[in-house]
């Protein structure tokens, strides 16, 4: 068995059967399922035990990076001895290429590739090329383009203990394989030559390794790249099993001999190289002479129409980029010209990481391969997953007509591009969707649904009050948890002259003497900035959170809801998914019957599940009119608490809210968000530095520096990139303060 899992819990609840289901769908070769899982049921755990049943790498999609790191890291948990990876694009980072014509301005590519980035992503690729037992959890730019996977593997180098060694010809291949050879400090994608002493740095992973020589390898070690002693644990997934190709990086051929090293350092190594977009020698200059012709095309397009600017836009970018990929073998922005450097034919489709699936299932026979495709692909929260995989072609497709038309690009550049929907289904084979609420689409695609509506912890889904909007009609008293939902509206005394607001300010009070939390939604920014003046004003402890607010300052304004320093959270729909805070009782949606985006069926029991892991869970509609939408959010959700209300009667089950750990993870890295955000600013001997909050540390700061390094490092292994990069501003600025003093 390749896939390990470990965990203390077992399966209970409706997850035995739904890991049963699926389990027998896919031994069946069905290939298309669903996994109609509520929130808190376990979704994850269930996937985990059909990966381990399955026996099948396994590509996990999720509908954003943040959502993906957090995936990643619980299969990580799950799986300890297998290589479980995360995958991202930098254009979920960064802006791409791009040109406004109205502004006539130009976005260039960022030349600047995040290093973390680069590395997760050769490790995904080296992973799938050496070995078997694997699961890549990736952002939906798993169907961009990457590179050929023939030819990312053809071009390795093999280093073994005792070989005869020429310094030239080995350079030379580095040199072929995009690796830089350097003087200074190693950085991934390097090497250097100190006498008799080589050390490259290879891509995936944070290690040196160090290859001791004279007219022979004599001996090879794996180094800690700060500390620069000999690397005494692995790097994640590195762990030897008999999966493992002997192509591994770090990993001896001999059995007999630890990746470790033990003191007596590595039998072999084998280097990937250090780009996914590589070429030899005669397919790079097949290529010249296609893309030349394809140049000089559009320049006759162009001179014909007119267009000299055009004209003499491409005609010096791309002779830049061809001398540059002369020269030096890459160039910033290559991919644009892999259709060329790959042989595909116009409007093929370019490889991605599910080529490298599928190059890693051909290697051996799967368990449960019944379609030949070898590997399962799990999309999470498909209900915004499957939209976004379909919309990302036409995206950029867009954005490459425009450069194409301005003379930015070669009208190749095109197929430089995302999968099409149907490309995509054609490369996954067997998928199972993961949503607690599956669209239509879903619904309709898939052979079996698997519903696991129990949860193993008891807790119910919470109890729905509506309201009125204005205060004018009769008021819709609370249910009781005994009663059912259907004859929801009962007219009771009261009056009813209370707006969304006003009620909703009485019942936040009544969360705050409890020490329980509340969310709010509202439906556009400025609603959610101006309630959350209003409630400040009548002294409530509260913060709003909207796509303008800072990733970090998110972080900070989710933590301290949870510690208590605010009571509150008024939101958009950034409070729908992802999102776990067990002390969180109350849900309000403002202006529920505003059909929409926003307040569809969909959005409403995603909404809703916000409290469902309080045993003091309530959700409060505020609406004149119930529409559909409301009513099926309403009917579903009865129809879950029923069920779950039945198990736990069965089982003499007692729900009790969910205990989950506050952490608060930049005070775990020594970070002030606040000083970090809104440092002051001033001249220090001409230079502009921010005024970093050094009081108390008398440490050098050269020791500051490096410990930040460190930390910085760390918070990148965790997927933590916003905190990394805060990290970073700080050590360019102790940097900076270093000269200063210096002077």
């Amino acid at each position: 068995m390749l896939f390990k899992l470990k965990s203390k819990f077992k399966p209970a609840g409706d997850q035995p059967r739904a890991i049963d289901l699926l389990t027998d769908g896919l031994e069946k070769g069905m290939k298309k399922q669903t996994l109609l899982g509520v929130t808190g049921s376990g979704k994850t755990f269930t996937m985990a035990n059909v990966i381990e049943r399955t026996q099948m790498p396994t590509l996990v999609i999720a509908h954003n990076k943040t959502l993906a790191a957090q995936l990643c890291n619980e299969f990580r948990e799950f799986f300890p001895e297998n290589a479980v990876e995360y995958f991202v694009s930098y254009y979920d980072y960064y802006q791409p290429e791009a040109y406004i014509p109205h502004s006539d301005t130009y976005i260039e590519k960022e030349a600047m590739i995040n290093e973390e980035i680069d590395r997760l992503r050769h490790a995904c690729t080296q992973a799938l090329l050496t070995r078997r037992d694997v699961i890549i959890v990736a952002s939906v730019s798993a169907i961009y383009g990457l590179g050929s996977p023939t030819e990312y593997e053809k071009i390795v180098l093999h280093l073994r203990k005792g070989d005869e060694l020429n310094r030239r010809e080995m350079m030379e291949q580095l040199i072929a394989m995009q690796f830089t050879r350097t003087n200074a400090e190693l950085k991934r994608g390097t090497f250097r030559l100190h006498g008799q002493v080589f050390e490259i740095m290879p891509v995936n992973e944070d290690a040196i390794y160090r290859f001791e020589i004279s007219n022979r390898i004599d001996k090879i070690e794996r180094l800690d790249p700060v500390t620069r002693t000999v690397k005494l644990t692995a790097e994640h997934g590195m762990v030897p099993t008999a999966s493992r190709d002997p192509r591994s990086v770090g990993i001896g051929t001999n059995p007999s001999q630890s990746p470790l090293g033990k003191g007596k350092g590595l039998e072999d190594v084998w280097f990937f190289p250090a780009k996914h977009y590589v070429v030899g020698q005669e397919a790079r200059e097949k290529a010249f002479v296609r893309i030349k012709e394809e140049m000089e095309a559009q320049l006759n397009f162009f001179e014909k129409h007119g267009k000299v600017l055009e004209y003499e836009r491409l005609k010096r970018r791309v002779a830049y980029d061809l001398e540059m990929i002369k020269n030096i073998g890459y160039c910033n922005g290559i991919e644009n010209y892999s259709r060329h450097f790959e042989g595909r034919a116009a409007g093929e489709p370019p490889f991605t990481l599910l080529d490298y699936f599928k190059r890693s299932c051909s290697r051996g026979e799967r368990p449960f391969a019944p379609t030949g495709d070898g590997f399962l692909t799990i999309i999470d929260e498909s209900h915004v997953t499957v939209p976004q995989v379909r919309a990302m072609y036409n995206g950029d497709k867009a954005r490459k007509d425009t450069l194409v038309e301005h003379g930015f690009r070669l009208p190749s550049a095109r197929d430089n591009r995302p999968l099409t929907y149907k490309e995509f289904e054609e490369k996954v084979g067997q998928t199972v969707y993961v949503s607690a609420t599956p669209s239509e689409y879903e619904i309709r695609e898939s052979e079996q649904v698997a519903e696991q509506i129990v949860r193993p912890t008891g807790l119910i889904d919470p109890e729905i009050v509506v309201r009125p909007i204005t205060g004018l009609t009769p008021p819709r008293l609370p249910l009781k948890r005994e009663e059912s939902v259907s004859p929801l509206f009962k007219e009771g005394s009261g009056g009813g002259q209370l707006s969304q607001v006003e009620d909703l300010i009485i019942r936040i009070e009544e969360r705050i003497k409890i020490n329980e939390r509340v969310l709010v939604t509202t439906l556009t920014k400025k609603m959610a900035e101006d309630l959350t003046t209003y409630l400040k004003e009548k002294n409530i402890k509260v913060a709003y959170i909207h796509s303008d607010v800072d990733t970090l300052e998110r972080i900070e304004i989710i933590t301290d809801l949870r510690l208590g320093k605010n009571d509150v959270i008024v939101g958009v729909n950034l409070l729908r998914e992802g999102l776990d805070m067990p002390e969180v009782s109350l849900v309000a949606v403002l202006d529920a019957d505003k059909e929409g985006f926003l307040r569809s069926e969909t959005s409403l029991i995603q909404t809703i599940g916000r409290a469902a892991r309080n045993v003091n869970g309530q959700v409060v509609l505020y609406a004149d009119n119930i529409t559909k939408s409301i009513q099926k959010a309403i009917d579903e959700t009865q129809r879950r608490r029923e069920i779950q209300l039945e198990y736990n009667k069965k089982h003499g089950i007692t729900p009790k809210t969910i205990e989950k750990e506050i952490k608060n993870i930049l005070e775990e890295f020594g970070i002030n968000v606040r000083n970090a955000k809104g440092a002051k600013v001033r001249k220090i001997k001409g230079e502009s530095v921010v005024d970093l909050d050094l009081m108390g540390d008398a440490r050098p700061i050269k020791e500051i520096i490096k410990d930040k390094e460190n930390q910085m490092r760390e918070a990148a292994k965790d997927l933590q990139f916003e905190l990394a990069a805060i990290l970073r501003d700080e050590i360019r600025e102790l940097a900076a303060r270093k000269k200063v003093k210096s002077l």
